[in-house]
Protein backbone atom coordinates (compact mmCIF):
# COMPACT_ATOMS: atom_id res chain seq x y z
CA UNK A 1 0.00 0.00 0.00
CA UNK A 2 1.26 3.52 -0.64
CA UNK A 3 0.00 6.83 0.66
CA UNK A 4 -0.10 8.42 -2.15
CA UNK A 5 -2.69 6.03 -2.98
CA UNK A 6 -4.80 6.65 -0.09
CA UNK A 7 -7.55 8.61 0.62
CA UNK A 8 -8.25 11.57 2.88
CA UNK A 9 -10.23 9.78 4.64
CA UNK A 10 -7.60 6.83 4.81
CA UNK A 11 -4.71 8.86 6.08
CA UNK A 12 -7.13 10.08 9.14
CA UNK A 13 -8.38 6.62 9.78
CA UNK A 14 -5.14 5.66 9.57
CA UNK A 15 -3.74 8.26 11.82
CA UNK A 16 -6.75 7.64 14.62
CA UNK A 17 -5.80 4.27 14.81
CA UNK A 18 -2.53 4.89 14.86
CA UNK A 19 -3.28 6.99 18.29
CA UNK A 20 -5.42 5.07 19.81
CA UNK A 21 -2.49 2.43 19.40
CA UNK A 22 0.30 4.23 21.05
CA UNK A 23 -2.11 6.06 23.71
CA UNK A 24 -4.98 3.14 24.17
CA UNK A 25 -3.40 -0.04 23.70
CA UNK A 26 -5.12 -0.53 20.38
CA UNK A 27 -8.93 0.42 22.55
CA UNK A 28 -11.41 1.81 19.36
CA UNK A 29 -13.49 4.26 20.78
CA UNK A 30 -16.98 3.11 18.39
CA UNK A 31 -18.60 6.80 18.65
CA UNK A 32 -15.35 8.22 17.13
CA UNK A 33 -15.60 6.30 14.17
CA UNK A 34 -18.02 6.02 11.73
CA UNK A 35 -19.46 3.47 9.07
CA UNK A 36 -17.50 4.34 5.90
CA UNK A 37 -14.33 4.11 8.55
CA UNK A 38 -15.44 0.66 9.65
CA UNK A 39 -15.67 -0.59 5.95
CA UNK A 40 -12.07 0.54 5.75
CA UNK A 41 -11.13 -1.39 8.52
CA UNK A 42 -12.70 -4.00 7.32
CA UNK A 43 -10.54 -3.63 4.31
CA UNK A 44 -7.52 -3.54 5.94
CA UNK A 45 -8.15 -6.06 8.35
CA UNK A 46 -8.86 -8.26 5.24
CA UNK A 47 -5.51 -7.13 3.53
CA UNK A 48 -3.77 -7.86 6.63
CA UNK A 49 -2.66 -4.27 7.01
CA UNK A 50 -4.22 -4.41 10.34
CA UNK A 51 -5.73 -6.38 12.73
CA UNK A 52 -9.20 -5.72 13.89
CA UNK A 53 -11.69 -6.85 15.70
CA UNK A 54 -14.72 -6.87 18.07
CA UNK A 55 -14.14 -7.35 21.79
CA UNK A 56 -16.19 -9.65 23.39
CA UNK A 57 -18.82 -8.78 25.82
CA UNK A 58 -16.88 -10.19 28.84
CA UNK A 59 -14.08 -7.64 27.63
CA UNK A 60 -16.20 -4.59 26.89
CA UNK A 61 -17.77 -5.40 30.06
CA UNK A 62 -13.80 -5.09 31.82
CA UNK A 63 -13.45 -1.89 30.59
CA UNK A 64 -13.87 1.71 32.24
CA UNK A 65 -15.37 2.98 28.91
CA UNK A 66 -18.18 0.62 27.68
CA UNK A 67 -17.60 2.13 23.81
CA UNK A 68 -14.69 0.74 23.32
CA UNK A 69 -15.62 -2.19 21.36
CA UNK A 70 -13.17 -2.94 19.17
CA UNK A 71 -9.22 -3.39 19.25
CA UNK A 72 -6.71 -2.36 16.65
CA UNK A 73 -3.07 -3.79 16.02
CA UNK A 74 -1.33 -1.97 13.37
CA UNK A 75 1.26 -4.15 10.84
CA UNK A 76 4.60 -2.49 10.37
CA UNK A 77 3.80 -1.41 6.55
CA UNK A 78 1.04 0.35 8.65
CA UNK A 79 3.37 1.47 11.65
CA UNK A 80 5.76 2.99 8.86
CA UNK A 81 2.63 4.51 6.58
CA UNK A 82 1.64 6.29 9.85
CA UNK A 83 5.08 7.85 10.74
CA UNK A 84 5.39 8.67 7.14
CA UNK A 85 1.52 10.38 7.31
CA UNK A 86 2.56 12.02 10.70
CA UNK A 87 5.66 13.78 8.70
CA UNK A 88 3.69 14.95 6.00
CA UNK A 89 0.74 16.06 7.54
CA UNK A 90 3.08 18.49 10.07
CA UNK A 91 4.93 19.75 6.77
CA UNK A 92 1.12 20.39 5.13
CA UNK A 93 0.44 22.84 8.51
CA UNK A 94 3.69 24.12 8.48
CA UNK A 95 3.07 25.47 5.78
CA UNK A 96 -0.34 27.14 6.39
CA UNK A 97 -0.71 30.70 7.63
CA UNK A 98 0.26 31.82 11.13
CA UNK A 99 2.38 29.06 11.22
CA UNK A 100 4.37 29.58 8.35
CA UNK A 101 5.19 33.32 9.09
CA UNK A 102 6.40 32.76 12.29
CA UNK A 103 9.37 33.68 13.57
CA UNK A 104 11.45 32.22 16.87
CA UNK A 105 14.20 33.80 18.59
CA UNK A 106 16.42 30.35 17.45
CA UNK A 107 15.18 30.71 14.14
CA UNK A 108 16.16 34.92 13.67
CA UNK A 109 19.46 35.17 15.67
CA UNK A 110 20.75 31.81 13.82
CA UNK A 111 20.61 30.17 10.18
CA UNK A 112 18.64 27.12 11.53
CA UNK A 113 17.83 24.33 8.85
CA UNK A 114 15.02 21.72 10.03
CA UNK A 115 15.76 18.09 8.72
CA UNK A 116 14.34 16.89 5.55
CA UNK A 117 11.31 14.79 5.75
CA UNK A 118 12.48 11.36 4.42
Amino acid sequence: MLLSEMSKDERNLLLYIESVSVDYGGLVNSQRINDDDREILKRWDEQGFISYSRLTWDSVQSLHDKHNTNLVYLSEEAWKLAHEERRERNMRMRSKKPICDLVTTKTKNAQFVEAEAV
